[in-house]
């Protein structure tokens, strides 16, 4: 009798099975994967790409706020919410289900003093002293919505398009269809102000579907972003180079076997980076030879904004060496959540974020590089006119405020609106797959032409919604 012995992989299993027709499914799910790689280019996955169209913005500064920032005590001024502060909401404005369930708490007023602020006459509170001086750079987007009724969906909405996990993320998708600038540093890099764990973590800069390759790489919090950069003493280049080449024949051998694993190809890739990086990483990530001026205009020598300043300075310096997409996350751990103490809460992220941010924005257009830099501002959603706690406002995924700089974009103009409470988006609505289908316009990318085949279907970055809004860019 001939003895089958037990198939050691997956692969093997599917090969015996079924006269081998369950390998057939296989070949072709992996072939995908292998045909738009091929496709894109014989210099590697992260080789430079051509965009759709003409581009306004080379590489994307997104400035998270997780926890989601209140859009009525920032961009959004509402008189009504404060002539009815204390009262039910009206009846007209429908129910209201928020993440705590039916709300039926009375207004909030809002304790902020408004102004309007350079040649345009955006409205911003006196929480963001700094943001208003770079009013006439902003484009404001009162009219945003989505579908993340908690953190966990808002967050995955806003990285990926998706109330869902699986997906890619939006630097994931950038990283795919335009490449890297700078092969010796990653195309798409993640800071955080604290170690503190970001809701559905790295899964917010994760690759989904598509090769690991393309995921954000995350920087550590603090003076040394990226820990071991350094070769150890004693070691010389050759020696550190040997025990790479060594490592990646290892893992090359194994891949090779297992080619649905993209993991794998993606440790191989970072390996490789690694060792590039020893190059050009020390010197960008070293703020030594940044001027005292530039230092004191992100604020990193004060208590309340070295962190953020830093992330900030730090996203400057990387978009200046190539990097393509970089998200520095403020409040990491969902602080600007504000279901009580607001005043508080916000009052002190605000101090935290407001100075950097425009410390950013100044230096990047002083640099001349807000021209081809966009930059963008928010969070997952934004809060509720009604109180939570009589001091808080809850979720609010219905209408709330982003903003976008640079890029291509028209500053000093507000484009849409949400209801007389801030609750609803009313006017030019915006969901979060037209705000990602926008950010992509800017870069070149068509969001329905940029497709990643996976398990035989055409996937974009938009799940097959979205679209440009114009007005974003001639007002």
């Amino acid at each position: 009798m001939t003895h089958n012995p037990i198939p050691t992989s997956r692969r093997e299993f599917l090969t015996r099975s079924g006269a081998g027709f369950g390998a057939l499914a296989l070949a072709g799910i992996t072939a995908d994967a292998s045909r738009a790689e091929s496709e894109k280019s014989s210099d590697g996955p992260l080789a430079s790409q051509k965009p759709h169209h003409f581009a306004t913005a080379k590489r994307v500064i997104f400035l998270f706020m997780e926890g989601g920032p209140s859009h009525l005590d920032l961009f959004d001024p509402k008189p009504l919410l404060n002539k009815l502060a204390g009262q039910q909401i009206p009846d007209s404005f429908g129910s209201v289900i928020t993440a705590m369930g039916e709300m039926k708490s009375p207004l909030l007023e809002c304790k902020r003093t408004w102004k309007q602020h350079g040649q345009s006459g955006l409205w911003i509170s006196d929480w963001l002293p700094h943001t208003a001086e770079c009013a006439d750079d902003l484009a404001v987007i009162r009219s945003c919505y989505g579908e993340g009724i908690n953190h966990s969906a808002g967050v995955c909405q806003m990285n990926t398009c998706s109330i869902l996990s699986g997906r890619p993320s939006l630097g994931s998708w950038v990283s795919y269809g335009l490449g890297t600038e700078n092969e010796n540093l990653p195309a798409f890099v993640v800071m955080q102000d604290s170690n503190s764990q970001i809701a559905n973590g790295p899964r917010n800069w994760g690759a989904g579907f598509m090769p690991a390759v393309y995921q954000g790489v995350r920087l550590s919090e603090g003076s040394q972003p990226i820990p071991y950069l350094n070769t150890p003493e004693g070691f010389t280049q050759q020696r550190q180079l040997s025990k790479l080449g060594f490592l990646n024949e290892l893992n090359q051998r194994y891949a090779d076997i297992h080619p649905e694993q993209s993991e794998l190809e993606a440790r191989i890739a970072s390996y490789e980076l690694a060792f590039r990086m020893q190059a050009d990483a020390p010197e960008a990530i070293d703020l030594k030879d940044e001027s005292q001026e530039t230092l004191d205009l992100y604020g990193i020598n004060e208590k309340e904004t070295s962190s953020y300043g830093r992330l900030c300075l730090l996203g400057r310096r990387l978009a200046q060496r190539g990097v393509r997409f970089i998200q520095l996350y403020s409040g990491a751990g969902s602080k600007w959540d504000s279901h009580d103490k607001i005043e508080v809460n916000h009052g002190n992220l605000c101090r935290s974020m407001d100075k950097p941010v425009a410390g950013l924005l100044k230096d990047l257009k002083r640099l001349g590089m807000l021209d081809d830099t966009l930059v963008v501002w928010g969070g997952e959603f934004g809060r509720t006119p009604m109180s939570e706690k009589g001091n808080g406002r809850d979720h609010n995924p219905t209408g709330f405020t982003m903003w976008m700089a640079g890029g291509g974009v028209k500053g000093g103009q507000t484009i849409g609106e949400t209801d007389d409470l801030g609750l609803h988006a009313t006017v030019d609505r915006l969901h979060v797959h037209d705000l990602h289908a926008s950010i992509l316009h800017l870069l070149g990318i068509d969001n329905m032409q940029l497709t990643y085949k996976h398990k035989g279907r055409p996937e974009r970055p938009t799940v097959n919604e979205g679209k440009f809004f114009p007005k974003i860019v001639t007002g």
